[in-house]
């Protein structure tokens, strides 16, 4: 009767996720929100509180964090990795300074204290890599010349990653400033290894994984990341950068292959992690935390419109094209979700987990607004860029794909 129990509630589940996202992809915007709405009207102080099933839906997060992490890190190779952290870098600084410090000074004038307050720097700082992609596919923005920019910031926010979790992971454990940089060392070290080897040796793992049969290469690439995602945590690495790692080792065809095999349980399972942060959120707890939530929010989508602007600017990109940089990257997602996950599970602050959420929400669901809407508004606010001439260094190339404007060029081939 528990089984029959389990199958009827876990194929509600995923049946309600398939009509949440059918819903949010007719009118056009990400259907996160919708998910996270869908596990808060299901979990506690909800409609009606699962049971049987939220064992499952617990163990299907963590591989959904460890497939989105994956998936990324499929768009890249190692050594554009670090040509874009050699030439971006200082991009990367701004993006940290003007995203990261609001949430730090939001969490220190609330009284949360300072380990709260590198938590929601984290939240506020990193942008949606997920939700990004989507905006620029339906906008037909992929060859645009601003986009190596915006994939420039995502990429250096996803290695600051490997830095930053150990680092809140060791917070949040509460040990001793020496265990914490043995952690944070150990943790540097293996991901230097890991992305050594992806650089050095990414051709050898891509043949070895290969495989023409869409089966066994599922098996074997989805077998490879659990295990380097389980033996990275055992080493206290995030188990999602080592599954990031393995994503970036992988290329050519292997990586084609992977993609193309593995999106659809990417969008299962990570459909079930927004659904748990939710579960594990209780509704009534919002209303005390969205007028600050709000005010975050309009605060860090200036900052990232801003981030946007200043590094398409030192890029040469023209004055529309900033634009669409900054109002681009506002969508926060799924690693303000995974990083506010970690301080609620382990019993920081309560009221952080419910105003990540109102503030994921609320950027989640302005993000694409932005982008779509950034460049039109300040042109006319401002009454800039209205020629749409390339910035000072930017050599016009024929539009691939992207909006018919003078500010595309060739498409990019590290696009999400």
């Amino acid at each position: 009767m528990h089984g029959a129990l389990f199958l009827i509630e876990l194929g509600g589940i995923v049946l309600g996720l398939g009509l949440l996202g059918r819903f949010a992809g007719r009118y056009g915007f990400s259907p996160i929100p919708l998910y996270l709405l869908a596990g808060l009207a299901f979990g506690q102080g909800g409609l009606l509180p699962l049971g049987a099933s939220e064992e499952f839906v617990a163990l299907g997060s963590e591989i959904g964090v460890v497939l989105l992490l994956l998936m990324l890190g499929l768009e890249y190779t190692a050594s554009d990795l670090v040509s874009n952290l050699k030439k971006q870098y200082p991009a990367g600084l701004v993006d940290f300074c003007l995203n990261a410090l609001p949430g730090a000074a939001a969490a220190l004038l609330l009284g949360w204290g300072p380990v709260a307050a590198v938590v929601l720097a984290g939240v506020t700082w990193i942008s949606s890599s997920g939700v990004i992609a989507k905006v620029l596919n339906d906008l037909g923005r992929v060859g645009n010349r601003e986009t190596p920019v915006i994939l420039s910031v995502l990429v250096l926010e996803d290695l600051a990653m490997a830095v930053y979790l150990p680092i809140i992971t060791a917070l949040l454990a509460g040990v001793s400033l020496a265990a914490g940089s043995v952690t944070l060392g150990i943790a540097l070290s293996v991901a230097g290894l890991v992305l050594f080897v992806a650089v050095r040796y990414g051709r050898v793992i891509s043949r070895f994984v290969s495989s023409d049969d869409p089966e066994k290469l599922l098996l074997v690439v989805l077998g490879l990341t659990l295990l380097v995602a389980g033996i990275a945590q055992q080493l206290q690495v995030s188990a999602a950068v080592g599954a990031f790692l393995v994503g970036i080792a992988l290329s050519g065809e292997a990586a084609e292959g992977a993609h193309n095999v593995l999106m659809p349980l990417r969008d299962l399972f990570a459909a079930v992690f927004f659904v748990f942060f939710g579960l594990h959120t209780d509704p009534t707890s919002i209303p005390p935390v969205l007028a600050p939530a709000l005010i975050l929010a309009v605060a860090t989508t200036l900052t990232k419109i801003a981030t946007g602007y200043w590094a398409a600017k030192r890029a040469g990109i023209g004055e529309r094209g900033r634009w669409r940089a900054g109002g681009t990257l506002v969508a926060r997602g799924e690693f303000s979700i995974v990083i506010a996950g970690l301080a609620v599970s382990a019993g920081i602050e309560p009221e952080l987990g419910p105003l990540a959420t109102a503030y994921v929400l609320l950027l989640v669901i302005v993000g694409p607004l932005t982008a779509r809407y950034a460049e039109p508004l300040a042109r006319r606010l401002l009454g800039t860029g209205s020629s749409g001439t390339p910035g000072a260094g930017a050599v016009p190339r024929p539009a691939t794909g992207g909006a018919a404007e003078p500010d595309s060029g060739a498409r990019s081939n590290s696009m999400p």
